[in-house]
């Protein structure tokens, strides 16, 4: 199985399945564009830096971030990545029941039954595009310690509305419940159409947000992610951090980024809001089932014969990967995951599928 290891974005397991080096890879979610311009400089200037520690305190990029989300400095929690700060906050509040909403990211499962918590599930439909009803997240709220939320949720992409969010962050205040709302993908969406409680966080003494850096800067390699939560919340969490896990080179990205300009942003967004509705079109020509999210991925269900399974190993053997949705609770064989990239990528990974479905047995 290509997900040997959780995730896509694995080439040296496609390598060592398909017998090739050289994929076009749809299986992992990163900015099409590549870092921003500059980025790549900065980090060629400041390898003569590797033989000093990075900042523990990581105080340049929270003064950046503190400026651009309008938190205090001590509202943040910097990690090594995204799931780093999902680990924090399961170590720091040591929660025994934690429920999540499913289909979900994987880690919210793995890492707590990792650190020894129980997890209690609520499943969204097909009908809602695979949004649960907040009244039932509610009711799932009010039964476990802490409950994780994907916004725009991975893999469908699917936001939930602001109402619905603060009725969530309402409840969590109401039962004493931690709301950890992942954030990851939500750089993807034009900022009029974000649904975030970050405006609101300072009423919310329970909820966290956590971001990632990696993907919409297309930095996954250096793993850069943050939280923004109560003072009491992300001191706790640093508190439970080892030392120096975010390194410097990526403090030194994580700034580069944030301070590289409005137009990589704009010009990000643009391209995946057009390339998302072609690719859609194009997965619906062939027969699939495509979720419409508002992220830089589809969630799609395969054509009759097809599977998952099926579909990945023709695909990779062409040079194409896909995700595999079928290990997501929830989510039946047919579901496969596809990042949107630019539009010639777009087009292979179209050509490439309907090559497939048109000519090639699903028993293959």
């Amino acid at each position: 199985m290509l997900e040997r290891y959780g995730h896509g974005g694995d080439l040296e397991s496609a390598a060592e399945i398909y017998g090739r080096s050289v994929f076009l890879d749809f299986s992992a979610n990163i900015n099409p564009l590549g870092p921003p311009p500059g980025v790549m400089e900065k980090l060629r200037d400041a390898l003569p830096a590797i033989i000093r520690y990075p900042d523990p305190g990581h105080r340049g990029l929270k003064e950046l971030l503190s400026a651009r989300l309008g938190v205090q400095p001590e509202q943040l929690c910097i990690g090594n990545g995204a799931a780093e700060c999902m680990a924090l906050v399961l170590l720091a509040l040591r929660p025994r029941k934690v429920g999540i909403v499913e289909p979900c990211f994987s880690e919210y499962r793995q890492l707590s039954e990792q650190f020894g918590a129980e997890v209690q599930s609520v499943y969204g439909s097909r009908a809602s595009g695979w949004r649960a009803e907040a009244e039932e997240i509610e009711k799932r709220l009010q039964a476990v310690d802490l409950l994780f939320i994907g916004q725009p949720n991975n893999p469908n992409g699917i936001q939930y509305d602001a109402g619905d969010l603060r009725r969530l962050a309402d409840a969590a205040e109401r039962c004493g419940t931690y709301l950890v709302v992942d954030e990851a993908f939500i750089d993807f969406i034009p900022e009029k159409k974000r649904q975030s409680l970050l405006p609101a966080l300072a009423r919310y003494p329970h909820t966290i947000l956590v971001r990632s850096m990696t993907k919409f800067y297309a930095i996954p390699g250096l793993r850069l992610g943050f939280a923004a939560a109560h003072p009491n919340v992300a001191q706790a969490m640093t508190g439970k951090q080892v030392t120096w896990s975010v390194n410097g080179l990526a403090l030194l990205a994580g700034e580069a980024c944030l301070q590289s300009g409005e137009g990589y942003e704009r010009d990000t967004i643009n391209l995946i809001t057009e390339q998302r509705g072609l690719m859609a079109a194009g997965l619906r020509k062939l027969g699939c089932d495509v979720t419409e999210g508002e992220a830089n991925f589809l969630l799609a269900g395969l054509p009759a014969p097809w599977t998952a399974e099926n579909m990945q190993a023709e695909m990779g053997r062409r040079g194409v990967l896909i995700r595999s949705c079928a290990m997501y609770p929830g989510l039946g064989k047919e579901h496969i995951r596809v990042a949107v990239k630019t539009h010639a990528d777009n087009a292979r990974l179209l050509d490439v599928m309907g090559e497939v479905i048109a000519g090639t047995s699903s028993s293959s």
